[in-house]
């Protein structure tokens, strides 16, 4: 059961829409074709612009479009309806491939046309966006958890090629098919975490500290805020995380829901340092919101204080298509005092559908 809105696109002469006759014989050739597809197709309003016009119509499958003709030649059709059942489509999508086409030979003048998949509005989400705010769609059937906590909205949906996945305040996590996000963050087969003494900040899906487990470190320590996130990847996402959920701590492992901030800052006070810190927190900002970088600011100056002096931090970064973050991230990094050394990889996760990029960073003992 969805909503679901078709977008049509046509380019015409601007020559060809500029005064009411055109129009009027472009617009009953659209409402000809229309009128093979549905039936009693009824103009409910019409608007006069600064750059067009608008044109409302409604129809007896209570679909609604608009037709809007621009001055530069642009005409836009937006059809939407809704069915409770996928089988009944208005427009399937080879409908409205045939539609468009029918469309433009009978308009004379088209220069170019095109025709969107359908978008679907429902009660499950469908569409998220990337590092840089594009849309991508996803094949998701399914909720099969949601709470809204005091920190964010939690929910593990599934998706037909993801399996479950982890997604918080409308963004993807994890999935069941980003193995390769723990893989790439741990530099899995080149770093030896044997007998080391670890930190992660963050890391609520359990995923990095199921595989971090498997390679007999000393100590892991994680710090979630959001002990709800444990709770819902404890059973929806065991194929990530295993059971390492279950408990809050195990012979090697302790789990503590906290601040990571405020757990930084009682081990400077302590003086404890660590072989390996992990930063599964929120991606660096895409925008310049002073907050937001202080933020990171934060964690950074926090994190190097509590590394031994051949310790690394491990952490993801961005989406590789946002340069300009990653180039103010960098810019950040050599401000730090002890210097350090910032090196980088990315890797394409599937529920991200994007290169993301790891940092391993290092202090700099070449003085």
């Amino acid at each position: 059961m969805s909503a679901h809105t078709i977008l049509l696109d046509f380019t015409v002469d601007p020559a060809k829409i500029k005064d009411e006759a055109q129009i009027t014989i472009l617009t009953t050739n659209i409402e000809n074709v229309f009128r093979s597809y549905v039936k009693n197709l009824k103009e409910l309003y019409r608007l006069k612009l600064d750059e067009g016009i608008l044109k409302i119509y409604s129809c007896d499958s209570e679909a609604v479009v608009n037709l809007r003709f621009y001055n530069n030649g642009l005409i836009t059709i937006n059809i939407e309806y809704y069915t409770n059942e996928e089988k009944d489509l208005l427009f399937p999508f080879d409908k409205i491939k045939t539609f468009e086409q029918e469309l433009s030979e009978r308009v004379n003048g088209i220069l170019k046309s095109r025709a969107l998949v359908p978008i679907k509005r429902s009660v499950y989400p469908h569409y998220f966006p990337t590092s840089d705010e594009r849309l991508l769609e996803y094949d998701i059937d399914k909720i099969v958890f949601e709470e809204k906590t005091k920190f964010q909205k939690v929910q593990i949906l599934h998706s037909k090629s993801l399996g479950n996945m982890l997604v918080l305040d409308d963004l993807q996590n994890i999935s069941e098919r980003d193995v390769i996000y723990t893989d790439t963050i741990m530099k899995r087969e080149t770093e030896n975490y044997k007998d080391k003494e670890i930190v992660i900040l963050g890391g609520g899906d359990g995923a990095l500290l199921y595989e971090l487990l498997k390679e007999n470190p000393k100590e892991v320590l994680m710090f979630e805020i959001d002990d709800v996130v444990m709770k819902a990847c404890s059973k929806h996402l065991r194929t990530l995380c295993g059971d390492v959920l279950d408990k809050m701590s195990g012979p090697n492992y302790k789990i503590l829901v906290s601040d990571c901030l405020a757990a930084l800052d009682g081990y400077i006070e302590e003086g404890r340092k660590f072989d390996y810190i992990f930063g599964d927190l929120t991606d660096v900002p895409i925008s310049d919101d002073p907050e937001l970088w202080s933020f990171m600011e934060k964690v950074l100056q926090k994190t190097f204080k509590v590394m031994k002096p051949d310790g690394k931090l491990m952490t993801q970064v961005c989406g590789a298509i946002c340069t300009d973050a990653l180039k103010k991230y960098e810019d950040l990094l050599e401000k730090q005092k002890p210097k350090v050394k910032f090196e980088k990889t990315k890797a394409f996760i599937p529920s991200f559908m994007e290169d993301w990029v790891f940092g391993f960073i290092s202090f700099d003992n070449s003085e």
